[in-house]
């Protein structure tokens, strides 16, 4: 299992949650999915943090974001 793809995906899920809590906040309707999206990138991004055998620090992040990308994309 590929922790690094986990916590950047979860990453990802966590940023597009914040414009649509604001998005449902302004038009007055439900925060249910936005918050329940966040729940799911949070949860991701901790199990990666859990799961992975040494850890991560704060400064390897964005290393770990650009392997991701250059590993997975064309």
């Amino acid at each position: 299992m590929d922790t690094d793809l986990i916590l950047v995906l979860g990453a990802v899920v966590a940023f597009f949650a914040i414009p649509a809590m604001v998005s449902a906040y302004s038009d007055r309707r439900r925060l249910t999915l936005p918050l329940l999206s966040l729940g799911i990138g949070v949860a991701m991004m901790g199990f990666a943090f859990v799961m992975h055998p040494d850890g991560y620090d704060l400064a390897g992040l964005p290393e770990v974001f650009f392997g991701v990308i250059g590993r997975y994309m064309p």
